[in-house]
């Protein structure tokens, strides 16, 4: 499996390259074998095929698997809508690639932009420039600085995140009677704020059922990282009782040094919710018993929105006569019980 540099991919730059569009097909294709990404459905009036909407679409380089799976998802979502045509840029982690490839897709006069941004601060400017425009632009999960930028935000909730992984792990602790576990945390990067927040819900979540955090370590979000953390992690603590990994791309690394201490006895949940994890997850045979959404498919929702606005539609089960504002999604539990209902959103590492 290639690793990929979250740090990289989140801060750094590369030489700055010609902007690139790629046009999509207009399709309706419906799921089938060679599409498994998650779609978003539509209900009422929503179903029926509507003006047609041109929608632009930004992302950085699909170089790791949640970030490989937010652009598919979206291509995806596309093709299920006859009136659609897709365009995307090609994926990049050069800030100022990406703001000429959105700057080209503004020259187009797309109806309405999709833009998961390599760095919100840096393309606010953009965002707004769009805005201005007249094109309606969903901010995807990576929030610009001002919310002049964007028309709708949909993203994840780090926060909840870190406190469904604490409850479930309190909870199984109390259903095994086990009154002072040893708790352990593989995090990603300490200094981005999507951690901080991840690991102050887990502690906070903790808290409320009488425990704490115990050995913790910082990783990377690499599969590397996560190997070579967890193996300091595990030297260190003789016994452990759970293990949370905040994501399930480092989670390959973390299992595989799980694996070389030839360690059992404890109870691991992961982040983000990838097809491998499920699959560990379903099969019931290690130390894997959960995972916590961060799902990609927030991609899907978002040209589902998008077609919406280009439509001036609102959500169907909502009274509003507009698409909302903002849409956070929820990080659900997915565990054996449930493993089946999640399958269709995990995502390859």
């Amino acid at each position: 499996m290639p690793s990929f540099d979250r740090r990289k991919f989140l801060w750094g730059s590369t030489a700055v390259g010609a902007s690139a569009v790629l046009v999509g097909c207009t399709s309706n294709e419906a799921p089938g074998s060679t599409n498994t990404a998650a779609v978003a459905g539509q209900t009422g009036e929503n179903s029926a095929p509507g003006a047609p909407v041109t929608i632009g679409f930004s992302a950085p380089a699909a170089d790791h698997g949640w970030m490989a799976a937010m652009t598919k998802n979206a291509r995806a979502q596309a093709e299920q809508f006859s009136e659609v045509t897709f365009k995307a840029t090609e994926g990049t982690n050069d800030v100022n690639q990406q703001i000429a490839q959105v700057e080209s897709l503004i020259n187009e006069a797309v109806d309405v932009l999709v833009i998961l941004p390599f760095d919100g601060k840096a393309l606010t400017a953009v965002g707004k420039q769009a805005m201005d425009a007249g094109i309606p632009v969903i901010n995807v999960d990576r929030v610009f600085d001002t919310a002049l930028a964007y028309r709708t935000w949909i993203g994840g909730d780090n926060y909840r995140m870190g406190v469904n992984a604490g409850n479930y792990i309190g909870q199984q602790m109390k259903a095994k009677n086990i009154a002072n576990p040893v708790i352990g945390e593989v995090a990603g990067i300490d200094s981005l704020p999507l951690t901080q927040q991840r690991s102050k819900g887990f502690a906070d979540a903790l808290a409320g059922h009488g425990f704490k955090v115990g050995p913790r370590v910082s990783a990377q979000f690499t599969p590397e990282s996560g190997e070579q953390q967890t193996a300091n992690l595990l030297q260190g603590a003789p016994k452990l009782d759970a293990l949370w990994n905040h994501d399930d791309d480092q989670g390959i690394g973390v299992l595989a040094a799980i694996d070389s201490a030839s360690r059992s006895e404890f109870i691991m949940v992961g982040g983000a919710g990838s097809k491998n994890m499920m699959d560990l997850i379903k099969a019931d045979s290690g130390v894997v018993k959960a995972t916590v959404l961060y799902s990609p498919s927030m991609a899907s929702s978002a040209i589902a929105l998008a077609r919406l606005l280009g439509q001036s539609k609102g959500l169907g089960d909502l009274a509003e006569h507009e698409v909302p504002a903002s849409i956070t999604t929820y990080s659900a539990v997915v565990t054996k019980e449930n493993v089946d209902q999640y399958m269709d959103v995990g995502f390859d590492s």
